[in-house]
């Protein structure tokens, strides 16, 4: 084993560094923090992002991706805002999925814009009552002249609002009656759909929103893949998810610690600097060991995915363990800054804020659990 970074990783996480203070950063700082980026800014950050072969990091190079190592995609992805970290990942795996499961005609159609950042992926699987188990989608297509008719809610959906291309997980019905799901890919300017913002504790500058389809007709042509092969493509794509997940909390618990040294460090009380009390010192560690085991997790993960190993478990458990230790983390680092801790001036309590939203996407804390559990016994606790 290998712990180390390469010199190429190395190069990879300090082009990312620098790709993010003068190109992306200016851009969420000129910026109002507690509403949603406009379209056009979104539209400059993918811009950089495609630059840098991040809209397509899982596609072979043939394919028009980078071809990148999940790992090495992670420790990237790490350096990213998690506000358009989770914008990138709503849309690059879109691509992903969209590339697995489509014809060639529709790979021409559908990915050249969406890897060149021209237009913006979104993937619609949750409604308002179906989360954690996708095989209760409601939202259902139809066969009516000629055309594909979708008509449903999709809720909590990333880059929802300011998407070009929405691939929605519908339930249509088979000859013989029985309901299989398939997945559509509806491009808004064609087919229009309508959407609306949902605010939320944190991640305020990105796009979490509702879908709307009400007899929203789209091409035949547009249904992806095998009928009852969507579900599949989900899981295999989730397992990249959650440790990425995972490792956006690690970089607000990052940020979280290296305020909490600063401030440890210029901080008196009692005549003391409180970096010098045990008790501070103690947070510290705590605060450490909680980014640094997360942030191992994660990568682990990430490279049972390159080596083809069987990462179902291994990845609901970095996502889980990750984002609830990196919240417990920037709280510590939050009392380590007193009263400061809760201000806006200081920003924990953004960094707070954000971090909580982490623990929802791609599979909450308890949903986790069961499939580590089911890992681990061979038996699914929550369906017969």
């Amino acid at each position: 084993m290998e712990f180390e970074r390469t010199e190429d990783q190395a190069l990879l996480v300090d082009s990312a560094r620098r790709m993010v203070e003068t190109e992306i950063k200016p851009i969420l700082d000129r910026n109002p923090q507690d509403r949603p980026l406009a379209k056009a800014e979104m539209l400059k950050i993918f811009a950089v992002f495609s630059r840098e072969g991040l809209t397509a990091p899982r596609l072979p190079v043939e394919a028009g991706g980078s071809g990148m190592k999940m790992l090495d995609y992670g420790m990237v992805y790490e350096q990213l805002p998690p506000v358009v970290a989770i914008s990138l990942l709503s849309h690059e795996v879109t691509i992903t999925r969209i590339h697995a499961e489509s014809t060639e005609e529709q790979r021409e159609r559908f990915l050249p814009d969406a890897i060149a950042g021209r237009k913006i992926c979104c993937t619609g699987s949750t409604e308002p009552d179906t989360g954690s188990d996708p095989r209760g989608i409601k939202t259902r297509v139809t066969e009516r002249g000629g055309k594909l008719v979708v008509n449903g809610r999709k809720m909590w959906i990333t880059n929802g609002s300011i998407s070009d291309i929405a691939v929605v997980t519908c339930v249509a019905t088979d000859p013989s009656g029985k309901a299989q799901m398939r997945r559509i890919a509806i491009e808004r300017e064609a087919s229009p759909y309508q959407t609306r913002e949902i605010p939320c504790v944190g991640l305020r500058q990105g796009h979490l929103a509702e879908l709307l389809f009400d007899d929203v007709g789209v091409p035949d042509n547009n249904a992806l893949g095998a009928a009852g092969d969507a579900a599949r493509v989900l899981t295999i794509t989730w397992n990249v998810n959650r440790p990425l997940m995972g490792l956006s909390a690690v970089h607000l618990a990052q940020r979280a610690l290296d305020a909490a040294i600063t401030y440890a460090g210029m901080r008196k009380q009692f005549g003391r600097l409180i970096g010098g009390t045990q008790l501070v010192q103690e947070r510290l560690a705590d605060i450490a060991t909680a980014v640094e085991t997360s942030r191992l997790l994660c990568y682990k993960a990430l490279d049972d995915v390159d080596r083809g190993v069987r990462s179902n478990g291994l990845s609901a458990m970095a996502k889980r363990y990750a984002t609830n230790a990196c919240l417990q983390a920037i709280s510590l680092a939050m009392g380590i800054h007193g009263a400061m801790g809760v201000s806006d001036e200081m920003g924990l309590e953004q960094l707070f804020r954000d971090a909580r939203m982490l623990i929802v996407p791609d599979g909450t804390n308890e949903i986790l659990a069961l499939m580590i559990g089911r890992e681990l016994t061979g038996i699914d606790a929550f369906r017969g």
